[in-house]
């Protein structure tokens, strides 16, 4: 049997862990996120989720929508299917 440890390092071994999250985050939720509730949720800061998210934005993957001072998150028809794919992948893996 296959510990609970060792699936995380086999997820690991394959996705950089934090974004990986952000994107499986981003795709649970129907609604746009906001960068600090995210950042809670993958367990990083918040200026390390920003970097992350600006990254994930230059890929195509996301897009920020400003509602007066906030910005929200959302993904893009490529990020939803990379996030999918992840999903799976993580699935297989354990």
């Amino acid at each position: 049997m296959i510990e609970k440890e060792e699936v995380k390092d086999n997820f690991d071994l394959f996705f950089r862990r934090k974004p990986a999250l952000m994107l499986v985050a981003l795709r649970k939720m129907a609604r746009a996120r906001y960068g600090s509730i995210l950042a809670k949720e993958v367990d990083c800061t918040y200026s390390h989720a920003v970097k992350i998210l600006q990254s994930l934005e230059r890929l195509g993957l996301i897009v920020f929508e400003k509602k007066g001072r906030i910005k929200l998150i959302k993904l893009t028809k490529k990020g939803q299917e990379i996030a999918e794919n992840i999903e799976n992948i993580r699935n297989v893996v354990g």
